[in-house]
């Protein structure tokens, strides 16, 4: 069985001719999917996926999540 495991993904989005920095984390098995799951979200506020930049996708261990509720997930 495969275990899940946690990415950082952080890039960029443009929305009215401004450039917005964002960094989600999120548990996923494999970093495809990870990817997918956080563009889903992004582009749940009205943002195209055109206008996303993915500067990094990095595997986290739980004790470098910053997000409260994926850590405690993961024990």
């Amino acid at each position: 069985m495969s275990e899940i495991k946690i990415y950082r993904i952080i890039g960029t989005y443009k929305k009215k001719h401004r450039r917005y920095l964002f960094r989600k984390e999120v548990r996923a098995l494999k970093e495809k999917d990870a990817l997918e799951k956080a563009l889903s979200q992004i582009t749940s506020i009205g943002i195209l996926r055109r206008q996303i930049n993915i500067q990094e996708i990095k595997e986290i261990t739980p004790e470098e999540s910053q997000d409260y509720l994926i850590r405690e997930l993961s024990k």
